[in-house]
């Protein structure tokens, strides 16, 4: 991937939706819900502090992440779905 993100940015590839229920049942395309975990593909330098530090990422590329579900924005690159989300949209590293 021939992308970097800015400042405190992440850029992470979403999970798979889930394709049927663990009871077995089949979920159609029109009911699947947005996955809210993903894999960190590239992270950006950092936040600058109000002192003027750079404050590293807390995450690093290749971890999986939660997120909320509405956080960041989706963009595609070479045909591949990945969304774009500041560090503080991270819930929780697993």
């Amino acid at each position: 991937m021939n992308i970097k993100p800015l400042a405190d940015r992440v850029i992470v590839a979403p999970a798979a939706a889930e394709e049927k229920t663990k009871s077995g049942i089949i979920i159609p395309d029109t009911a699947k819900e947005k996955p809210q975990r993903g894999e960190v593909v590239a992270v950006g330098e950092g936040k600058v502090s109000d002192q003027g530090a750079l404050m590293k990422p807390q995450v690093s590329v290749g971890d999986t992440v939660l997120y909320g579900k509405y956080a960041g924005t989706e963009i595609s690159i070479d045909g591949s779905d990945y969304l774009i989300m500041r560090e503080s949209d991270i819930l929780a590293v697993l």
